[in-house]
């Protein structure tokens, strides 16, 4: 079984305000609202791929009940702790000429409800796959997914973990089985300035030198390396279209990469798919559709650069 956690469930309240003006009333010309939630992202997109996952994760009061009969929908299996308090954020994301968001704190989660999402970890099994993706709440250690993955070491699951800076530092002693940084993440990590792709390619190698099996490094519209763990470094450019929609496609390519990588036991095949899916999240209103995934697949081929 796959299984995604998200510790921040969040319904995204989508307004275009094409002509914003800050300290003025404005009025959008359209609205939508989606679950949100990197872990929920990836468990879409690997259920439009046919791949049934399991989403674990928090949620909160009458914003998480509509979180969880939206997911519901989407096909996949929700397993989610209720919290006795609060409620699961809003994030507002104004579209305009420039796009601004504004994200909710989330509800308090207490060690008794941290407890009963360790207990559910505790029926994974070797060969189970879990992709740890996303913010850590304040009411969580900023270790959380170490500890996780310390207390999972001996299970045998592939893990993949899609964080920045030291949340995804302190995991890379734990052999994660795919870690996904972009160009801009390798630079905060690093405290330099990278140039170009030899840098980029020497940079990722160093993350997997402290651990990671597969180091997957987003390019946006340059398109994605994979330093791989059967010693290649593989190369995807990006897809062509255009952009509508940046959110998620972080999470579509990760769930791309895994479902890849799982039918076909294939790197190059799996940074791919994970090309493909980025790809098309990033050309649709909201995550991608299988048929754009398809259509976008087919205009991309990897080759291997080293």
């Amino acid at each position: 079984m796959i299984y995604t956690i998200t510790f921040n469930a969040s319904l995204d309240y989508i307004m275009q305000v094409p002509d914003f003006k800050e300290g003025e009333t404005n009025r959008s010309v359209k609205e939508d609202m989606y679950p949100g939630g990197k872990g929920f992202n990836v468990s879409t997109i690997l259920q439009r791929l046919g791949y049934q996952n399991t989403a674990l994760g928090f949620i909160a009061g009458f914003t998480g009940q509509q979180i969880k009969k939206e997911l519901t929908q989407r096909g996949f299996i929700c397993d989610l702790c209720e919290l006795e308090t609060g409620l699961s954020r809003i994030n507002i994301k104004m579209k305009g000429q420039k796009e601004t968001e504004i994200n909710g704190n989330g509800p308090y989660i207490s060690s008794g409800k941290l407890a009963e999402l360790m207990d559910k970890m505790d029926t994974m099994k070797k060969g189970d796959t879990l992709i740890l993706a996303g913010s850590i709440p304040s009411s969580l250690p900023d270790d959380m997914y170490e500890k996780i993955m310390a207390h999972l070491k001996d299970k045998e699951v592939r893990i993949l973990v899609d964080a920045t800076k030291q949340l995804l530092l302190n995991v890379l002693p734990y052999r994660p089985f795919l870690i996904k940084p972009n160009h801009r993440e390798l630079e905060e990590i690093f405290q330099t300035e990278i140039n170009d792709q030899t840098e980029l390619i020497s940079y990722a190698k160093k993350l997997q030198e402290r651990g990671a099996m597969n180091v997957l490094v987003s390019l946006g519209k340059e398109g994605a390396l994979l330093i791989a763990n059967d010693q290649h470094v593989y190369y995807c450019p990006g897809a062509k279209g255009t952009l509508i929609n940046s959110v998620g496609s972080g999470d579509s390519m990760v769930a791309g990469f895994l479902a890849g990588y799982l039918k076909h036991q294939d790197y190059s095949e799996a940074l791919r798919l994970g090309s493909a899916c980025g790809g098309a999240t990033a050309f649709s209103k909201d995550l991608a559709l299988k048929e754009t995934i398809d259509e976008v697949y087919q205009q991309l081929k990897t080759e291997v650069i080293q």
